[in-house]
């Protein structure tokens, strides 16, 4: 089989996606669906894995709007954290979330 095919098997149809999997989706969706959340993401993008305090020094915004957003993000499975020593770091829960990120960038630019 050819990695295009397998890429095709694998892609997933929202037409296939059973109701409690299209629930999850739009719960995350709703998530993403704030300006300040969705500049959370991009600074998460490629992997990287950043403390509260970065973000919130990187977006100029206070800690616990922050911690905020944050904490709405995980609990609808947008992100996941990991301890290491004192601080807990931030970073997408699935790689394919920067798919997200990247379409509402080309979407919003240039189209007003």
């Amino acid at each position: 089989m050819s990695i295009e095919n397998e890429v095709k098997n694998r892609e997933m149809k929202v037409k296939d996606l059973d109701p409690e999997a299209l629930e999850k989706a739009a719960s995350m969706l709703k998530a993403i669906a704030h300006p300040m959340r969705i500049s959370i993401l991009s600074q998460l993008e490629d992997g990287k894995k950043l403390t509260v305090t970065e973000i919130h020094k990187l977006l100029e915004i206070e800690q616990s709007t922050t911690s905020h957003h944050l904490g709405i993000l995980k609990d609808k499975g947008v992100l996941s954290s990991t301890r290491e020593g004192k601080n807990t770091y931030y970073y997408l829960k699935h790689d394919s979330l920067k798919n997200i990120i990247d379409c509402i960038s080309r979407c919003s630019v240039g189209n007003h």
